[in-house]
């Protein structure tokens, strides 16, 4: 959709971009509907391009069908890289844009980034700012780069901003919006659906445990993996751990012959199936960052396996612990949390639901 006025190409590439697009594209509807001369065209980068990682977004979330889809998915981190700006490139010189908003930090909001950049076009960086510190992730090496060149950093919170003034950036340049992942999980929050496996498992609210592992460090060793997985299950006292597995996560899995009466493991899910069993769940062990976000605001435990994280507000304000991923802190975590001293923790500042719309009001003032 194109129109006189701001015109701005949305990147989305891999299952975390589309919550965080999809209230993007709701407010720029919305202020197009009032008047506002705004416009946009949807990209999707295709670096998810496994359909439960993916395509369910879009019907789920209600996104509209993408205006390109580039096809770039696969191979190792360069390969897919490269991939992305060489078809990213054709695409924007076909249809230029004043803006090319990217959100979050997989390799295709850093690919794009560099793209916009290099044919001078604006870049607006949603999710700006976050940092773990951690080189070994590749999400850091894209938030770097990305914020690097960015023009506009749309910021979840006062850590964030802080990270970006320390590097330097005007204050001018940083808006301070909330979290949009937030504000697609309460705008679906009543339409989160029960899965066919809480039937089939007899799954009750609070009594079972939702696990999600995906993290190169975490489960490219298989012996790391064994090691972990057993921790977890003889911790669990017997509540069913139910765990939608990442492909990434399956091919390892499959080798290490990892079995207990209280594991089931499940395909990728779709959001609303997803959150449903997180919103009922005892608690979430998980090696995400996004999820961390989620079960602050729904008020869930979180146990984190790992040591470092870019989202610090979960663990400062919400209900998330860092755990790292020894053994006895593990064993520690699980036996805290099943004595009931989990803390309750609180929703972090702007994380409301109107995150999008600060987002659109900010473009239209630039």
């Amino acid at each position: 959709m194109k129109t006189k006025g701001l015109n701005i190409t949305i990147i989305a590439g891999a299952r975390p971009n589309f919550m965080k697009v999809a209230p993007i594209i709701h407010a720029i509807k919305k202020a197009g509907q009032e008047g506002a001369a705004i416009s946009y065209r949807l990209v999707h980068t295709g670096q998810h391009y496994d359909s439960k990682m993916s395509d369910t977004f879009f019907q789920e979330l209600n996104i509209p069908h993408p205006d390109a889809h580039l096809g770039a998915g696969g191979g190792t981190q360069a390969e897919q890289t490269a991939a992305i700006m060489i078809a990213f490139e054709k695409e924007l010189l076909a249809n230029p844009a004043d803006l090319v908003m990217v959100v979050g930090d997989v390799t295709s909001t850093m690919a794009c980034s560099i793209v916009a950049k290099k044919l001078n076009t604006k870049v607006a960086h949603v999710e700006a700012g976050i940092r773990s510190f951690d080189l070994s992730m590749p999400e850091e090496i894209n938030r770097m780069v990305t914020d690097a060149i960015t023009d506009y950093f749309f910021t979840t919170s006062t850590w964030a901003g802080a990270n970006l003034k320390k590097a330097g950036i005007p204050a001018e340049r940083i808006f301070f919006v909330g979290n949009v992942m937030i504000d697609t999980l309460l705008a679906n929050q009543d339409r989160f659906s029960k899965p066919a496996v809480w039937n089939e498992i007899g799954l009750k609210e609070k009594e079972y445990l939702m696990l999600t592992l995906h993290r190169p460090g975490n489960v490219d060793e298989g012996e790391k993996l064994k090691v972990m997985m057993k921790e977890i299950i003889d911790g669990a006292r017997g509540i069913p751990i139910v765990f939608p597995i990442h492909p990434r996560t399956a091919k390892i899995f499959s080798d290490l012959n990892i079995k207990a009466d209280n594991l089931y493991i499940t395909d990728p899910m779709g959001y609303l199936e997803f959150n449903y069993l997180v919103q009922k769940c005892k608690a979430v062990v998980t090696d995400s960052g996004g999820i961390t976000e989620e079960t602050t605001v729904l008020g869930v435990p979180c146990l984190t396996l790992r040591e470092n994280t870019e989202r610090p507000e979960t663990c400062e304000i919400g209900t998330n612990e860092l755990i790292g991923t020894r053994t006895e802190a593990i064993r520690a975590a699980l036996q805290k949390l099943f004595s009931g001293d989990w803390k309750k923790g609180a929703i972090p500042e702007k994380w409301d639901g109107s995150a999008a719309e600060r987002i659109v009001l900010e473009l239209l003032k630039l």
